[in-house]
Parts: C-alpha cells; sequence; structure tokens
C-alpha cells in the first residue's frame, strides 16, 4: 500500500500519458487552427516547392505533422507502458 503523500504507480501513469496528451494536441491545435488558419496570411508569403506555405500547411502539412504525432504517441506510449510495467506480454 502506498502513502497518500506518494502517488500511486497508476496514478504517476496517467499523470505522464494526460502530459503527453497535452502536449501533442497543442501541437495539433497550433499546426492545423494556428498554421492553417490564423497565421496563413503571413506563411503565405514563404513558398514551399512552388506553393505558399500557409497554403501547404491547410492542405498537405498538417496531415504530414498529424501522422508523426500518431507515431510519436504510440512510441511515447510503448515506452511509459515499459516503465510503468503495463506493458502487453
Amino acid at each position: 500500500m502506498h502513502s497518500p503523500a506518494q502517488p500511486s504507480k497508476h496514478a504517476q501513469y496517467w499523470s505522464e500519458n494526460l502530459r503527453l496528451l497535452a502536449i501533442l494536441l497543442t501541437i495539433w491545435f497550433v499546426v492545423s487552427f494556428g498554421f492553417g488558419i490564423i497565421l496563413v496570411e503571413p506563411l503565405n508569403a514563404i513558398m514551399l516547392g512552388g506553393y505558399p506555405l500557409g497554403f501547404w500547411f491547410a492542405q498537405q502539412g498538417s496531415i504530414y505533422i498529424f501522422v508523426v504525432l500518431i507515431f510519436v504517441y504510440a512510441t511515447s506510449m510503448n515506452r511509459l507502458d515499459k516503465k510503468y510495467d503495463f506493458g502487453e506480454e
């Protein structure tokens, strides 16, 4: 049994999981809403592959970032599962 001052293993696992989700969702929000909508005009001054950068983020860039976020989340959760011994065996 754990003492009330020391969080349990499950609470620490859940806390780190929520922190990871908050970071990844913040990145998702900045890329999709920030770069694709709010900052589209200033980003359109920059050209990437012949297209304005704001247009690129709205059409393709955000999708690439989202796929990377999925892999980062899966890898991070596997590492977190091993750290707290919650992995599937």
